[in-house]
């Protein structure tokens, strides 16, 4: 049975040709009764409408559909698109080039939600980024113009509010730092320098210089039963200690009181290492784990800026961890506590 779809110009010059020579044909033959005269007909009709269908079609639409191919690409065409915008695009259906514009139109409509979604990034980083500068700013303002107005005069306040202006300060620089070192990591710029080194030692070395802060919340620091076992990994010493630092400093600082952060070391395969940093405490919500690691994103902006730091603590583990071709993830449930893991490569 004759089907109209996927039917490519020349199958449809054909049975139009058909279509128009066989009646023909069949005409001569009623009027003339030579079979001869019938036969000519047929073939004359035949190859004349096939060749003129066929030819505008080609000449007509499908030079159309090619600007329609050109405007797609928006490229100038060179010598192997000239072949196949003469000899492969008029192969194709009208149903083929319907679906081949179909998915230029879908990957357009990507295009647009993904520049959508980037401006409203762009948009919401622009301004965390002026709250957080213009933060410790105001305040150093503050903490100078009372100095200036009269405070110089008593040294107390005069100390107390140099102090206070000094910490904003060092919060500032801190900032621009952290987005200094993101931009590095983005960029390449920053290198990585890998060396083998046993991954359990090193987070040790990072409970020993939190201690302090987890005994004023009474947190336990441990590494899980079973995983005592050194696993030595390829990495960056230094980065991945500052990726453990922002984990488990964030793991104390978001904990509660009489908790624990615990730490597990898995040999996933030959070639990698997972690391989790678990902890028990407050949990972060569901709807605010897709964006965990963007700059600046908070889950309770009160409560997340008085815990102090800069927002791009997260951020900044993301990027070194990517920086080393891993991956890093997160599991949490509010009240129950939160995990956060990534993967190493093994020792070379």
């Amino acid at each position: 049975m004759f089907k109209t779809k996927n039917i490519s110009p020349a199958r449809l010059s054909f049975f139009t040709a058909v279509c128009l020579s066989v009646p023909v044909s069949i005409a001569f033959y009623l009027i003339s009764s030579r079979l001869i005269d019938s036969a000519i007909a047929l073939v004359l009709v035949f190859f004349a409408s096939f060749f003129l269908i066929q030819f505008v079609l080609n000449e007509f639409i499908y030079r159309k559909i090619k600007i329609i191919y050109k405007y797609i690409y928006q490229t100038k065409a060179n010598k192997k698109e000239e072949m196949y915008y003469k000899y492969v695009l008029p192969a194709k259906s009208i149903e083929e080039v319907n679906e081949d514009v179909e998915n230029w139109a879908q990957q357009q409509k990507s295009v647009i939600e993904d520049l959508k979604n980037n401006e409203n990034y762009r948009r919401e980083f622009l301004q965390n980024l002026s709250h957080e500068i213009k933060t410790p700013i105001f305040a150093i303002q503050g903490y100078i113009d009372t100095i200036l107005n009269g405070a110089l005069e008593n040294p107390d306040i005069s100390k107390k509010f140099l102090e206070n202006a000094s910490r904003n300060v060092r919060r500032m620089v801190h900032l621009v730092n952290d987005l200094d070192e993101i931009t590095k990591l983005e960029s390449g710029e920053q290198s990585i320098h890998k060396e083998n080194f046993v991954i359990q030692d090193l987070v040790r070395d990072v409970y020993e210089t939190l201690s302090q802060k987890a005994t004023e919340k009474n947190i336990s620091l441990t590494i899980k039963k079973g995983c005592e076992q050194p696993l030595e990994v390829f990495a960056d010493k230094e980065k991945i200690l500052r990726v453990l630092i922002n984990l488990i400093d964030n793991a104390i600082k978001y904990g509660n009181i009489s908790g624990y952060v615990a730490s597990g070391f898995y040999k996933t395969d030959d070639n990698h290492v997972l690391i989790e940093i678990t902890d028990n405490g407050i949990g972060i919500k569901e709807e605010h784990l897709p964006r965990l690691f963007e700059r600046f994103y908070r889950t309770d902006i009160g409560r997340s800026r008085n815990a102090g730091g800069t927002g791009l603590g997260l951020a900044i583990c993301k990027h070194i961890i990517e920086a080393h071709n891993q991956n890093i993830h997160v599991r949490s449930k509010p009240d129950v506590g939160t995990t956060i893991g990534f993967t190493l490569n093994s020792k070379e």
